[in-house]
């Protein structure tokens, strides 16, 4: 007989096709933070549109620079189950240009960026809860403190080879705990210190402009599919596809239900509640869809649509102001999104465990919950303690004065339409107008 002969698992080698495909999904999920900025501009008063829209663009700032600092190396270095380091990596130093991400097929510095765009959306998504009343530089501080203090160890223990979640066997495939969980809770844990707007369940605060929301919630679909098919880092087994396909099932799903929702609720089918709809199914599938089938995928999305449309108006009955409905969608779609994997889970996508339904009991669901209630405690604690300690030195509010009259021209100086121009704008063009009929006017008379 022949010798045996064992043969080495062969080293992964860089893919142009992965790695090109990666740049493409970074670009897209930078592309949520306008989109985004849009959906929650238009969702706000005329008064405090530019500040709805900064405090969304001043992440790609603040963040950027501190994850190329040290963001990345605590993130995602490797020390122990509650945080990462490797000191190789601060200011990216050391990386080599094509120097893979460990056991894929793309370089680090790719791997690097895709996790930054992660990382600038996260705190974007707080401000909606926040509108019309922080400092702007109260926020950029929020900001820095709370992705060093928060985001960075959620991310470890999340995606961190050595971070306790991910050992634990916690399925996230896209962030539904890092992203969309941390960023409810600290939505929440911030506005039960800062209080309410003035004029809450008092004073209409309508959406100002519903066809800026409807552009921001397509912008962040269609970057949506960077943001969940990229988390594969690669589709050379299909699980990328799978998921990318899921997204859009689920996210189909959720709009219908909450259209569904609203109608028989409220008697009406609105613009708002088919975009909040679809950001319920994107927040939903973001953790599931790479554990789930796409019928899966189209439960998941349905539920994430009529509970969320449900728990938008805890608010008014508990009696904290989440401005913009942070806490009912990211929160309890993100909470929804992965638990349900407890329950949909096929175990042949991403992982091989199996939820109830597909026969592998309830084990996965209790890995799911304490992954969901670790995050969602550590977040609203950590992020209620850092808006405390701003709000007692910098401040964390506006004055009242400034508030009703508008945050635009108090933090800003400027207003997000001009309409006093004399040669454009409503004023001006009702100014022609009345021009033009009184030159008419008085030539009649003259005649």
């Amino acid at each position: 007989m022949a010798p045996a002969i064992t043969l080495a698992a062969e080293a992964p080698r860089l893919s142009s096709a992965n790695t090109g495909f990666m740049l493409i999904c970074s670009a897209l999920v930078l592309l949520m933070t306008p989109g985004l900025a849009f959906f929650y501009g238009g969702m706000v008063r005329v008064k405090s549109t530019l500040n709805m829209l900064m405090m969304s663009f001043i992440s790609m700032g603040i963040v950027t620079i501190l994850w190329v600092l040290y963001g990345f190396s605590l993130a995602f270095g490797t020390h122990n189950g509650l945080i990462g380091f490797n000191a190789d990596w601060l200011g990216l130093s050391n990386i080599g240009l094509t120097q893979l991400w460990d056991g894929y097929t793309i370089p680090i510095y790719v791997f690097m960026v895709f996790q930054l765009m992660f990382a600038i959306i996260t705190p974007a998504l707080i401000s909606g809860a926040l509108a019309d009343r922080v400092k702007f530089s109260a926020w950029a501080l929020f900001i820095a403190l709370w992705v060093t203090i928060v985001y960075v160890p959620v991310a470890h223990w999340v995606w961190g080879a050595d971070g306790w979640a991910y050992k634990l066997g916690v399925i996230d495939f896209a962030g539904g705990t890092a992203v969309h969980i941390n960023a409810g809770a600290a939505a929440l844990g911030v506005i039960l210190v800062i209080g309410k707007r003035v004029g809450f369940k008092k004073d209409p605060m309508r959406p100002h402009s519903l066809p800026l929301v409807m552009l921001g919630a397509g912008l962040l679909w269609f970057g949506w599919f960077g943001f969940n098919a990229g988390s594969w880092l690669g589709n050379d087994d299909g699980v990328g596809a799978l998921m990318f396909v899921n997204t859009q099932v689920a996210t189909a799903a959720a709009m219908l239900a909450w259209l569904a929702y609203e109608k028989i609720r409220h008697g009406a089918f609105t613009t708002l509640g088919a975009a909040s709809g679809a950001v319920a199914g994107l927040v939903a599938i973001t953790p599931s869809g790479g554990a789930v089938s796409p019928l899966g995928a189209i439960a998941v999305g349905a539920v994430a649509g009529v509970v969320c449309a449900a728990a938008i108006n805890l608010k008014f009955r508990l009696g904290y102001d989440d401005s913009l409905d942070v806490v009912g969608v990211h929160m309890v779609g993100g909470i929804l999104g992965s638990l349900l994997i407890g329950f949909f889970a096929t175990g042949k996508g991403q992982s091989t465990a199996k939820g109830l339904f597909y026969g592998g009991g309830l084990d996965q669901f209790w890995k799911q919950c304490a992954g969901v209630f670790a995050v969602l405690a550590y977040s609203l604690i950590a992020s209620a303690v850092l808006a405390f300690l701003i709000d007692r030195t910098l401040g964390m509010r506006v004055t009242e004065d400034d508030e009703v009259s508008g945050i635009d021209q108090a933090e800003h100086a400027e207003t997000a339409y001009d309409f006093s121009g004399a040669g454009g704008g409503v004023t001006g063009t009702l100014a022609a107008a009345s021009a033009a009929l009184a030159a008419t006017h008085s030539k009649k008379v003259d005649a």
